[in-house]
């Protein structure tokens, strides 16, 4: 599993006008490559009337699979555009189509290019960007006399307070960074006088808001 890797919020669009024509974009994470091509059936068929419905998508750990189609556009000048964006925003798990509306004016290769590229881009700044970073969770379990110091420490610290559960006693689900886990747990030690009970759970991806890492 890698450590992290960015990829974008569930779904989101926008759109701009270029020329009269009307490029919108639309973005969704998936996972599989039936997930991306669902999510293209689905927006060719809400613009069945549209010019065109270019789209790309990169799936897998390793960027795996990679597609791009022009859908009747000059080759290369729509699909690639759009998975260069993908691949320079260093983004994974992520499909995006592009509708275009025909204004009525020719762009030219270089023209169509730069208005793929800059939807894309576009759509995805407006749908978010995260960061997955893969952090090992840990069950803290203490008296409630140690609840309102405990919360207050961790909360003000670098882990992450993920869930208080209000039991017999109380629980912490925190996330930690990976390599800090050792520190971690020698840190709640001292901190409860080794009064906590403390298990290791399954690592997971917790996202992070980050902000667009290219304007195309």
């Amino acid at each position: 599993m890698l450590s992290y890797y960015y990829t974008v919020k569930p779904e989101g669009s926008d759109q701009i006008i270029i020329q009269k024509s009307r490029f919108i974009g639309y973005v969704r994470r998936v996972q599989t490559e039936e997930e991306a091509q669902n999510f293209i059936s689905e927006i060719k068929k809400k613009h069945h009337d549209a010019t065109h419905n270019c789209s790309a998508y990169l799936i897998g750990e390793h960027d795996e699979i990679q597609k791009a189609n022009d859908d009747g556009e000059p080759s290369g000048t729509a699909g690639v555009p759009i998975l260069e964006v993908l691949k320079k925003q260093h983004l994974k798990d992520t499909a995006v189509v592009v509708t275009r509306y025909f204004g009525g004016i020719k762009l030219g290769a270089g023209g169509l290019i730069r208005a793929y590229g800059s939807t894309t881009s576009q759509a995805i700044k407006t749908t978010g960007i995260v960061k997955r970073q893969l952090m090992n969770g840990f069950s803290i379990t203490v008296d409630y006399g140690l609840l309102g110091k405990l919360e207050n420490v961790i909360r003000n610290s670098e882990h992450l307070l993920d869930t208080i559960n209000y039991l017999e006693n109380v629980e912490f689900i925190v996330f930690v960074k990976n390599g800090d886990e050792e520190n971690f747990q020698k840190w709640i030690v001292d901190l409860t006088n080794d009064q906590a009970i403390i298990s290791e759970l399954e690592p997971k991806y917790i996202e992070i808001d980050v902000e667009s890492t290219s304007d195309e």
